[in-house]
């Protein structure tokens, strides 16, 4: 992306490539782990043994008991995890074509900051899909899951710490690409700034110079041409020259 601010902004688009490639990557593998419920449901139950958030047999005792079935939250839900592989492949198509408009210096501000608004509410969706509350279960309210609030090390099974450590990661992955997202915007914004030319700058600290001290150039000029005509000394008027013919009819006068 060539931008209008010259090459600073420039090498910010190609680190931001970088990083965001490093990113993605990271969070295809961790998504496409837990895809499709390789982790997430144990999780859940591993928080409602330990009361910390509803318990996944709460859907099962309500099918039984005929009663109203509860809502499963987003945070335990297929489409999070879903979303989450969505938005990682979304992401790396859409690295590939910045990549390749950046090299033939297409990928002009105004596009990027379209496509990374976009980008930008995808990961937000994602982020509070991941940290979302769990009321499903009144008597075990969770505003936010157990896995991001509390140490790996309280799971009941042993196998859930390690899922507890990826889900972690996957969350903070999350947090770093939408911070990656938002630096494109801030980059993009800042390129659609008009940059004042330096002949600009230089008219107007001329003009600037000219209103400290209160006069326009043309007083200047005016100002020599008077010192021109007024300052300098008037050349002293010479006598006459004399020649031999002036001195003979001067000499017949005087005989006269």
């Amino acid at each position: 992306m060539r931008l209008p601010q010259g090459r600073k902004a420039n090498k910010a688009v190609l680190a931001l490539l970088i990083c965001e490639f490093a990113g993605v990557v990271a969070a295809l593998a961790l998504f496409g782990i837990a895809a499709p419920n390789t982790y997430r449901t144990a999780l859940w139950k591993d928080g409602g043994l330990n009361g910390f958030n509803s318990d996944p047999k709460q859907i099962v005792y309500a099918f039984a008991n005929h009663r109203p079935v509860p809502k499963t939250p987003m945070v335990w839900s297929q489409f999070i995890t879903n979303w989450n592989v969505a938005v990682s492949v979304t992401v790396m198509f859409a690295l590939l074509i910045k990549a390749i408009l950046h090299v033939m210096h297409l990928f002009h501000p105004i596009l990027s900051l379209a496509l990374h608004t976009i980008l930008t509410a995808m990961w937000i969706v994602s982020i509070y899909g991941q940290a979302g509350p769990d009321r499903s279960d009144p008597k075990h309210p969770s505003s936010t899951p157990w896995y991001l609030t509390k140490s790996c090390d309280v799971a009941r099974v042993s196998r859930n710490v390690h899922y507890c450590k990826m889900a972690k990661a996957s969350f903070a992955v999350s947090v770093i690409m939408l911070a990656i997202t938002l630096s494109y915007i801030l980059v993009a914004i800042y390129s659609l700034i008009p940059k004042r030319k330096a002949g600009h700058r230089r008219d107007a600290s001329n003009s600037s110079d000219v209103s400290m001290t209160g006069a326009s150039p043309d007083s200047y000029i005016s100002n020599d041409k008077s010192w021109e005509l007024h300052d300098v000394p008037r050349t002293p008027a010479a006598h006459p020259p004399v020649t031999p013919r002036t001195q003979a009819f001067n000499t017949l006068t005087s005989n006269r």
